[in-house]
């Protein structure tokens, strides 16, 4: 199981913008997706979570962009949780391309019932399933 989970792409022309580079919101779709990677590696693909009637739901996202991104780069998109709570997580990502950083984000998820739309507990077995990784990792260092 990936404490920090690593997923590479290739830019699409479809995603670019007027200005030429990729469009904002591409980079909160990849969040979504590369988070849903790391929780399919770490035993929990989306089929799980739909059996047991629970769901994570986005409180909030932030990202800075550094550099842009264009058709036809190779991307390197990193995500791990830096914090587990009772219904909450919070995940960062770095957006990476030939060892520049391009990006870096953070959503926090909250863990909801599908039927109600309330939060839950996360279960000790999913918290399990993922480790905090502090800022001062020093594999986070490598990345930076």
């Amino acid at each position: 199981m990936p404490r920090i989970f690593r997923q590479e792409l290739i830019v699409s022309e479809d995603v670019i913008d007027e200005f030429g580079h990729v469009n904002n919101q591409r980079y909160v779709a990849w969040m979504q997706e590369v988070a849903t990677a790391h929780s399919t590696a770490n035993g929990w693909p989306m089929q799980r979570y739909l059996q047991i009637g629970a769901a994570w739901v986005v409180r909030s996202h932030f990202i800075e962009y550094l550099r842009p991104a264009f058709a036809g780069d190779a991307l390197e998109i990193h995500t791990w949780a830096s914090s587990l709570a009772l219904r909450e997580v919070a995940r960062k990502y770095l957006f990476r391309r030939a060892g520049q950083l391009l990006a870096r984000a953070e959503t926090k998820w909250v863990y909801v019932d599908i039927k109600s739309g309330r939060p839950k507990r996360i279960p000790e077995d999913l918290l399990a399933s993922f480790e905090a990784v502090p800022d001062d990792d020093a594999e986070l260092a490598q990345l930076t």
